[in-house]
């Protein structure tokens, strides 16, 4: 696994969006939770994770809920130790209702490449499963599938 450290360039800020969207897709919460420091602060939504355990917690929550959770991000702006993500999201209940979840993120990193502050902006529109676009098996969104811009999201 490639550590990429700050100041970023766009190499290296587009890579660490790259890892967190391919690690996020795993819907593994230990795997996530790798990639933030021991004492990370979060903001999602109304929810205040703080460390590696309340990460876990939350990860584990989110996704019992958010069933068939497939994730694309896309680097929006970088500088220093910091980058900015905007990212969609698909996903159902367990009604069977599908949803397109929209955010932004800012994250800031230490010295070791770890993420220590996630703040996240998100919102839910329900769809139509017929309106999905992400259709790849679970899991690694493939190298040749559309991102966000190109999806016109």
């Amino acid at each position: 696994m490639r550590i990429f450290l700050s100041p970023f360039t766009l190499e290296t800020a587009t890579a660490k969006v790259r890892k967190a969207e391919d690690d996020w897709n795993t819907r593994n919460p230990q795997l996530v939770a790798l990639d933030y420091s021991e004492d990370c602060r979060w903001r999602n939504r109304v929810e205040f994770p703080v460390g590696r355990a309340e990460i876990i917690e939350f990860l584990t929550r989110k996704w019992n809920k958010e069933l068939d959770y497939r994730l694309i991000k896309e680097l929006w702006s970088y500088s220093g130790n910091r980058i900015a993500v905007r990212f969609a999201y698909e996903w159902h209940d367990d009604g069977g209702q599908w949803y397109r979840s929209y955010g932004n993120e800012n994250w800031e990193f230490n010295s070791k490449g770890l993420n220590k502050r996630r703040y996240a902006s998100i919102n839910d529109l329900p769809i139509k499963e017929a309106e999905r676009k992400y259709h790849w098996p679970l899991g690694r969104r493939p190298d040749n599938h559309p991102g966000l811009s190109e999806l016109g999201l």
